[in-house]
């Protein structure tokens, strides 16, 4: 039996980042903070894909993590990163336990569909709401960790760097083992034959609603880490554009490893920061330019070339 490599990857690729951290300059340093934080949250549509249904509303989450930390520096004067992250935690779970209530009922393009108008309530919400800035967001100060502050200090980038690294290694590392427990194992079973789960006597419904739970935290916590690295907030993070493209990310990457998600918002990121930088008037072009290639000659997304690799070898 082949021993799996997921975990001792997610290892050695914590430890190499975290390792090459200071060296790196600042864009590098800040292209794979951002793409670490849209891997958290497209690990967390992993989830959902593989259980059978594809969210087009997680900008929702991404956003309400997102704003759960930055009010409490607007509003409570609260700027630590560890009780920020707690915030989105706690706010994520508990309108995702709700919300779940109703959509674990649905499927296809239903889930898709009433998952999207949620996050753009949201979205004209915010936009309505002058006291967070309305359209325009508000800057989120985050300059302390764990009681320490760390803002306008040489390390302080650095610092959210870190945080990021961390928590993308403790998700991968959560999500590999929920898929290898018993009810992250009916995830695939229920997208395959949900009639005969429940005949095995299991709840196809209450697995959807703790699967679409653990997802949207995960967007959640990744919303905040953004926050807390940009510096900046807005409704735009609910708009379904975003949602598209974490869709995007998780075609491109595919559903094959905890690793993918990550190595897919690394290259949609890059591309687009590049395609934007040289060509910032047709940018959207090359990501549909992408999209198309990998659905006409990896159906099954980026990580497919790694398991064809080692199922020819």
């Amino acid at each position: 039996m082949k021993r799996d490599p997921t975990l001792p990857m997610l290892i050695a690729g914590a430890i190499i980042l975290l390792a090459v951290g200071p060296f790196l300059p600042r864009w590098a340093m800040f292209l794979i903070n951002v793409s670490l934080c849209y891997g958290i949250v497209v690990l967390g549509m992993l989830l959902l894909m593989r259980t059978g249904v594809v969210s087009f509303g997680h900008g929702l989450y991404y956003c309400l993590g997102a704003y759960a930390a930055g009010t409490l520096d607007q509003v409570f004067k609260i700027s630590d990163m560890a009780v920020m992250l707690v915030a989105a935690v706690i706010v994520t779970a508990l309108a995702s336990a709700a919300l779940g209530l109703l959509l674990r009922k649905y499927r296809d393009i239903f889930f898709a569909m009433l998952s999207l108008a949620f996050s753009m309530i949201l979205y004209g919400l915010l936009v309505k709401t002058s006291a967070l800035g309305s359209s325009d967001g508000f800057n989120v100060a985050a300059s302390k960790i764990a009681s320490i502050t760390v803002a306008g200090t040489s390390v302080d980038r650095y610092v959210r760097y870190a945080l990021t690294v961390v928590f993308a290694f403790i998700a991968g590392v959560f999500m590999h083992k929920y898929l290898n427990s018993h009810m992250g194992r009916l995830a695939e079973a229920i997208r395959d034959n949900e009639l005969r789960v429940e005949y095995m006597g299991a709840s196809v419904r209450n697995v959807i609603h703790v699967n679409y739970v653990i997802s949207a935290v995960l967007a959640g916590v990744g919303g905040a880490l953004a926050a807390i690295a940009v510096g900046h907030i807005d409704p735009e993070m609910a708009y379904w554009t975003t949602s598209g493209e974490f869709v995007f990310v998780g075609i491109l990457a595919g559903t094959g490893s905890m690793l993918a998600p990550f190595l897919g918002a690394f290259i949609f990121e890059t591309i687009r920061s590049f395609a934007y930088e040289y060509s910032p008037n047709t940018w959207q072009m090359a990501l549909g330019i992408t999209m198309l290639v990998v659905i006409m000659f990896l159906p099954g997304g980026l990580w497919s070339l790694f398991t064809r690799k080692r199922k020819a070898a």
